[in-house]
């Protein structure tokens, strides 16, 4: 076998072998296995609601572990305060903003009104694009998605190939009770919008608060036919709804 097979181990097998070595609620495993065994693996995190158990497990790992945060420009002020916070309570040294090309601002939504009228353009130029630029020095990066969203979401395993990189969903198989668990009894503090009934934060414009009963991204483009903004892809095409 060439020592270039040896070196890079095909990624459908890579993930296919995680999938079958972890038990599925064994994300510390699945995050410690990402960081150490996988090459330059980023988290991507959106420092919402549910998202500092990830944090949380990555610092447990490697505190310098490169944390990719999509800072839109869109963002709730409490989500900016919280990241920062976040970051200082967890040790993580090494979190990166990402955030949109000026020029694609400039060229595509100078009034900052996209939103109004194409959520799906306003989210490839603030998120897509830029997560695209960032990830380039990667080969692969973990997620936050989990079954319990529903949707394309629903049949997620731990792990996936997109393309040219692996993708690790260590919380799939966690239920909303599971992560609520999990902060309490390691002390971590909820986004503050949790108070206000926001099971999920996004961007500003296009988040609004759940009611008792609703699925925990029904506040997501609100009366929209969408439940993604397009960072995750699916056989290489951006996954809209």
């Amino acid at each position: 076998m060439p020592l270039e097979a040896l070196a890079y181990p095909d990624r459908h097998d890579v993930a296919r072998r995680i999938n079958e070595r972890f038990d599925p609620m064994d994300a510390q495993g699945v995050v410690e296995a990402a960081l150490t065994e996988n090459g330059h693996v980023a988290l991507v995190s959106s420092f919402g609601t549910e998202s500092i158990v990830l944090l949380d497990m990555v610092s447990r790992v490697d505190q310098k572990a490169p944390v990719l945060f999509l800072e839109t420009g869109m963002l709730f002020p409490e989500t900016l305060d919280y990241q920062k916070d976040v970051a200082l309570i967890l040790g993580l040294t090494n979190v990166q903003l990402v955030r949109p090309a000026p020029e694609d601002l400039a060229a595509k939504d100078p009034f900052n009104r996209l939103h109004i009228g194409d959520t799906d353009a306003c989210c490839d130029i603030r998120k897509v694009l830029p997560l695209e630029r960032a990830l380039t020095p990667f080969q692969g990066w973990i997620t936050g998605r989990k079954r319990a969203h529903g949707g394309q979401r629903a049949q997620l395993d731990l792990a996936e190939v997109e393309g040219d990189r692996l993708k690790f969903n260590p919380l799939a198989y966690w239920s909303g009770e599971e992560l609520r668990d999990y902060m309490k009894s390691h002390g971590l503090p909820n986004h503050p919008l949790t108070a206000k009934g926001f099971a999920s934060v996004g961007c500003a414009p296009c988040t609004s608060a759940t009611k008792p009963g609703e699925d925990p991204r029904a506040g997501r483009w609100r009366g929209q036919d969408k439940e993604e903004c397009g960072i995750h892809f699916i056989d290489g095409k951006a996954v809209r709804q």
